[in-house]
């Protein structure tokens, strides 16, 4: 008998379109997407179609999948495994960090909102408001916990609402989803959000309009 100890071989690692996806990488697919409905290769409702998808798959090759006939940033027409590693934690930025604890915390007018901002409310109230905001991406995704408060987050007539949340007790509500009359070149604003005895609300303010976006992303990509 062979009483020799063999170790045991080592586990195949996982292929590139195996592994599971980060937020990086969706970040960077979405803005495939928006890049891809501001030069017309995808319609308003292609875009949302595969927005909604982006969300919910799971590893990088499902994300690849959305953007094989599509071309990468900077025109190139390579697969989203080819375009390279998944860049640093902050890379883009810190995210932007609202909080009311037993007060109240706004930002309107005209602010910058990142690719991603937090809202946290713990008997407290804030409001976002997007309708003068100035974007600076295509996506701009908003985290938000509620406690006993309330978080409302409003956005132009003509910009992409989608919202994907929960609440115990309480209420996340995403008013305007799937609209015509949404702009396809406008920035997607994705608002996820759970409420614990609280109230998350979303929705399009009635009468504001971004009406230059298509002549600014027009000029970013032109130059």
């Amino acid at each position: 008998m062979d009483l020799e100890k063999h170790p045991a071989a080592p586990a195949a690692a996982a292929s590139p379109a195996e592994l599971r996806a980060s937020d990086a990488d969706r970040d960077r697919i979405a803005q495939i997407l928006g890049d891809a409905v501001a030069e017309g290769r995808l319609t308003s409702d292609e875009h949302s179609e595969r927005l909604d998808s982006l969300y919910a798959l799971k590893t990088v090759g499902e994300l690849e999948a959305l953007v094989r006939d599509l071309p990468a940033p900077g025109g190139a027409h390579a697969p989203f495994a080819q375009i390279g590693p998944t860049p640093p934690a902050g890379a883009a930025g810190p995210a932007e960090t609202i909080v009311a604890v037993c007060s109240s915390s706004a930002r309107k007018g005209r602010w910058r909102p990142g690719a991603h901002t937090r809202a946290v409310s713990v008997m407290g109230d804030v409001t976002l408001d997007l309708t003068e905001a100035v974007f600076e991406q295509q996506v701009a995704e908003i985290n938000v916990t509620c406690v006993l408060g309330n978080v409302e987050v409003l956005v132009p007539e003509n910009v992409t609402l989608r919202g994907y949340g929960s609440g115990v007790l309480g209420n996340f509500e995403v008013r305007g989803e799937g609209r015509g009359e949404s702009d396809p070149q406008a920035p997607v604003v994705i608002v996820r959000g759970f409420a614990l005895l609280g109230n998350i609300e979303a929705r399009p303010k009635p009468g504001a309009r971004l009406v230059d976006l298509a002549r600014k992303l027009r000029k970013r990509l032109d130059g």
